[in-house]
């Protein structure tokens, strides 16, 4: 088929290289403008852009969709006969959407009516569910609210972090986007209704990465921690310094006790432990943490100013005692 491709992160460049792959005619490549980063303000390309120059495709970045005649009059010069969306981070125009012969078609990484929105991916792990999936759709004019095409759900496992579920789902997208597309070529792809109750899942705010030990138990705290690694890390302060947690394993009290014996006769005391205080320094494994539930092991960490490292890597250079506090 004829397409145009719109997206932008690595999760897009999955879905664009696997219906190249297929075969189709890549028309137009469409993502957002090349930013400036870092100290020396170098000019990132997107990943979309990377492949589409490595395949050697015409490529677009307007500034805005919406009013823009010299992109709207482009995509219809192309007469597409599908424009695939994935990741793209711009909202399409009515006037857009009503070009393609056979619709705009979406990839979105949850199972729709769940979490639309931006951040389907941490929010199912910031909320512990146990499945998520990627729901391939038909653009409307509201945020992911298009006739449903196909479904494809996964278990999320449970030490599985956001960074990790989103490249699975990216190849989980990809391959769902080509049986999509050999659906809707054969004009054989289904149209379901989304129906009943739906959930958002918003941008992320950097006020929700601090850890609350005193209202958190202690598998929201992992939840935390694996649903913002790698975007932005949940954090405690330590010592005074903003101390990121990367990765932690929770534990009951009874196993904590069973696994470090010396601990039987004061486990009546757990309840009294102020949760955030070190409990135990295991320099083979990491740091003991109470939780108002329960314990954490801290397993990777990052001090404010440093490198993010296993948490034996910075026992060996810091001085952590037990009863010290993360706040």
């Amino acid at each position: 088929m004829n397409i145009v491709f719109m997206g932008t992160p690595d999760f897009a460049k999955d879905s664009l290289e696997a219906i190249y792959e297929k075969g189709h005619n890549i028309s137009a490549v469409i993502t957002v403008p090349d930013k400036a980063k870092g100290r020396g303000m170098k000019v990132i390309y997107s990943p979309v852009k990377e492949y589409a120059i490595e395949k050697e495709l015409k490529i677009y970045q307007p500034e805005k969709l919406r009013e823009n005649q010299e992109i709207i009059e482009t995509i219809k010069d192309i007469k597409p006969d599908v424009i695939c969306v994935v990741a793209y981070g711009r909202i399409l125009p009515e006037e857009i959407l009503n070009i393609p012969k056979f619709g705009c078609i979406n990839v979105h990484p949850s199972l729709l009516p769940k979490y639309r929105g931006s951040a389907p991916i941490q929010w199912a792990i910031l909320n512990g569910d146990k499945t998520t999936g990627v729901t391939t759709m038909y653009l409307n004019n509201e945020m992911d609210a298009g006739d449903i095409i196909l479904k494809r759900e996964v278990k999320i496992d449970a030490d599985e972090n956001s960074g990790e579920l989103w490249t699975r789902l990216s190849k989980i997208g990809a391959d769902l986007l080509v049986e999509t597309l050999e659906q809707v070529e054969k004009e054989q792809a289904p149209r379901i209704k989304q129906e009943g109750e739906f959930s958002i899942a918003p941008m992320l705010e950097k006020s929700m990465a601090k850890i609350n030990w005193e209202e958190k138990g202690m598998n929201e705290i992992k939840n935390l921690v694996r649903g913002l690694n790698p975007i932005m890390g949940a954090y405690a302060n330590f010592k005074g310094k903003k101390t990121k947690i990367w990765k932690v394993q929770t534990l009951e009290v009874n196993q904590f006790v069973e696994e470090y014996s010396e601990f039987k006769e004061y486990a009546y005391k757990f309840k009294d432990i102020e949760p955030g205080t070190i409990l135990y320094i295991d320099n083979k494994k990491g740091i003991y943490v109470r939780t108002k539930d329960g314990v954490i092991l801290i397993l990777e960490i990052q001090q404010e100013n440093s490198k993010r490292m296993s948490t034996p890597d910075f026992l060996r250079g810091n001085q952590v005692d037990i009863v010290d506090k993360f706040e």
